[in-house]
C-alpha cells in the first residue's frame, strides 16, 4: 500500500485537466478582446492556483489534511505571487516581443495558431507539471522528513525568485540605471536568480509528494519538465538571447553563473600587451 487513494485521484486529475483548460480558455478570450497576448503569463500562476484549490477541495476526506492544506497553500502562495508581479511588470506595455515572433509565424489564422501553440500547451503544461500538487493531497501518510525538506525547499525557492523579482524592479526603477546590466544582489551570483527559485519551487513540492516510490517516480516529470522549461525551453535560453547584444552583457555572462547561484567569477587579467 501506498497510502494514495488512486481511484480518486484519478477523477481529480480529470477535473484538474478541466480547470487548466479554463483558466486559459478564459484568458484567450481577453486576449483576443484587447489584442495582446502577453497576458497569458499573468495566467500561468492563477492557473495552478486554480488547480490548487480544485485539488484541495476534491482530496477532502482522502488524504492526510496537514498534507492537503500545505501543499495547496504553498502552490496558491507561489502561483498568486508571481502572477501578481508579472501584472505589475506588464502594466503599460504592449505585446511580447516572444509572442509577436511567434505569431509572425503563423501558417494560417494568427488566432486560431495562438491558441493551438500557446494556450492550450500551457493548459496542458499547467496540468502536466502540477501532478505532485495533486497527487501529495490524495495520500493519507502523515507528514515526514520528506515532507518537511520539501516545504524547505519550496521556502528557498520562493525567497530567490521573491527577492531576485524585487532587486532587477527597484533597478529598473532608478533612471541612473537605464541601459545598464543588473548585477547585483542576488543578480551577482546568478543571471536568473528567479528561474532558480521557481524550479527550486516545484523540486520542493516534488518533495511533498514523495510519500512511497511509486508516487515518486510517477511525478518526476513535474520538476525535471519545469527546470528544462526554465533552462533550455521559453525562460534562459530566450531571454539571454535577447541580451546577448546589450552593452555590457558579455563581460556579466562571463563572470555570473548561468542558473545556479555561484560566486562571481573574476575577470582574468590580459597580459603582454602594452
Amino acid at each position: 500500500m501506498t497510502g494514495t487513494d488512486w481511484g480518486a485521484l484519478v477523477a481529480n486529475l480529470a477535473a484538474c485537466a478541466a480547470t487548466a483548460g479554463a483558466v486559459l480558455l478564459a484568458t484567450f478570450a481577453v486576449a483576443v478582446r484587447r489584442g495582446l497576448h502577453r497576458i497569458v503569463d499573468i495566467a500561468w500562476g492563477i492557473a495552478f492556483s486554480a488547480v490548487a484549490v480544485v485539488t484541495w477541495l476534491l482530496s477532502a476526506g482522502h488524504g492526510d489534511d496537514g498534507r492537503r492544506l500545505l501543499v495547496a497553500a504553498a502552490t496558491v502562495l507561489w502561483g498568486l505571487r508571481l502572477s501578481a508581479h508579472i501584472a505589475r511588470r506588464s502594466r503599460g506595455h504592449g505585446e511580447d516581443p516572444r509572442y509577436t515572433a511567434l505569431l509572425d509565424k503563423a501558417p494560417g489564422n494568427r488566432t486560431r495558431y495562438a491558441l493551438r501553440t500557446v494556450y492550450l500547451v500551457q493548459a496542458a503544461l499547467v496540468w502536466l507539471i502540477s501532478l505532485p500538487v495533486q497527487t501529495a493531497s490524495y495520500s493519507s501518510e502523515p507528514l515526514g522528513v520528506p515532507a518537511f525538506c520539501g516545504i524547505a525547499v519550496w521556502g528557498i525557492g520562493l525567497g530567490f525568485e521573491a527577492v531576485g523579482d524585487h532587486q532587477l524592479a527597484r533597478f529598473k526603477a532608478d533612471p541612473a540605471n537605464r541601459g545598464r546590466i543588473m548585477d547585483q544582489g542576488l543578480w551577482a551570483w546568478t543571471r536568473h536568480p528567479n528561474y532558480f527559485g521557481d524550479s527550486l519551487v516545484w523540486w520542493g513540492l516534488y518533495l511533498l509528494a514523495c510519500t512511497a516510490w511509486q508516487p515518486a517516480l510517477a511525478v518526476l516529470v513535474s520538476p525535471v519538465l519545469m527546470t528544462l522549461l526554465l533552462t533550455i525551453g521559453s525562460g534562459k535560453r530566450l531571454l539571454e538571447k535577447q541580451m546577448a547584444n546589450r552593452p555590457g552583457y558579455a563581460a556579466y555572462a562571463a563572470r555570473t553563473s548561468g542558473f545556479f547561484p555561484l560566486p562571481p567569477r573574476r575577470a582574468v587579467p590580459r597580459h603582454g600587451r602594452p
